[in-house]
């Protein structure tokens, strides 16, 4: 199976460390990093380090897509992006020691209804190219939330498998196109919802809601409470160690892509779940994403708990 990551709205992170955070007052940061990020550029670096060879599209500005191409030459993840003029946004991660991290996200480059034309000439020309479609991060000015419900309903009639990782109006609008997958943190899947999630048994009212109208698996994560995942293979909870975050930036991207690879390389659910979080760990513990240990990342499989979950635990 062949994966293509789908990014509407890209950007250059800009992460910086420091011990805590004076609103106000000059902060000076102890570190910083400046690197290629949205959400399925993230997810696609991931499964490009796993072995895997993604395909990666959406919007780039062109003024400085040199940070993307390095990025995607480098990882061997082939470069089907639109340009459009302008510049790629900069984001701002401000990360504290205590584990607090604070974005400063700008609006992103705006796309016209032409932009967005030649984009699904894009994605059509990539039809035979693909099998899964990863779409993820939040819309930029312009784009319809109908257009994103549109293009999910598309391709998953085309027999293609869809996946989303969003959150606000991207995430309601795709949730009606029904992808196959969705990937909701504890706030946003209250959000979607519109209601309080207060304890296991309304988690699985809400994923079996969701099941019932035609998404076929719920993943949501809960911080340091670990993951839960609901689906056809049953439902599992993901127990996680106690680490020392650095910054939360990726943790979702990064699970997304273990998923993805778990898919890819016919792994059962308890070992694919196991190696997702552990990725989302190794996120949670560094600037950015990737395995920049393998000691490490064995150890984080060996510790994470996986086990059968029902609301009556």
């Amino acid at each position: 199976m062949k994966v293509l990551t789908l990014t509407l709205n890209p950007a250059l992170d800009l992460t910086v460390s420091l011990a805590s955070l004076s609103p106000g007052q000059v902060n000076l940061a102890d570190a910083g990093h400046l690197g290629a990020a949205g959400k399925g550029i993230n997810v696609a670096r991931v499964l490009a380090e796993l072995g895997h060879a993604p395909r990666a599209s959406g919007f780039l500005g062109a003024n400085n897509e040199a940070p993307f191409c390095a990025l995607f030459e480098g990882l061997g993840i082939h470069d089907d992006f639109v340009r459009l003029p302008g510049d790629t946004r900069i984001n701002v991660k401000v990360s504290e020691d205590g584990g607090r991290v604070t974005d400063i996200n700008l609006p992103g480059l705006r796309v016209s209804e032409g932009d967005w034309t030649r984009l699904q000439a894009r994605l059509e020309s990539l039809s035979d190219g693909f099998d899964v479609l990863v779409v993820a991060g939040s819309l930029p000015p312009g784009v319809s939330p109908v257009w994103l419900e549109n293009l999910i309903t598309t391709w998953r009639e085309r027999g293609k498998t869809l996946w989303l990782d969003a959150s606000g109006e991207a995430l309601k609008a795709g949730v009606r196109g029904r992808p196959h997958l969705i990937k909701p943190n504890l706030q946003e899947l209250e959000n979607l919802m519109g209601r309080p999630i207060t304890n296991d048994e309304a988690l699985v009212t809400c994923a079996e809601q969701l099941m019932a109208s035609g998404i076929a698996q719920v993943m949501v994560s809960a911080g340091a409470d670990g993951v839960v995942w609901f689906g056809p293979h049953g439902h599992w909870r993901a127990r996680v160690p106690e680490v020392r975050v650095i910054s939360t930036v990726g943790a979702g991207d990064s699970l997304v892509a273990g998923l993805c690879a778990g898919l890819l390389d016919g792994l059962n659910a308890p070992d694919t779940l196991r190696r997702a979080v552990a990725l989302s760990l190794m996120a949670v513990t560094q600037v950015g994403v990737g395995i920049y240990d393998q000691a490490t990342f064995a150890a984080f499989q060996r510790d994470i708990h996986i086990e059968p979950f029902s609301s009556g635990e």
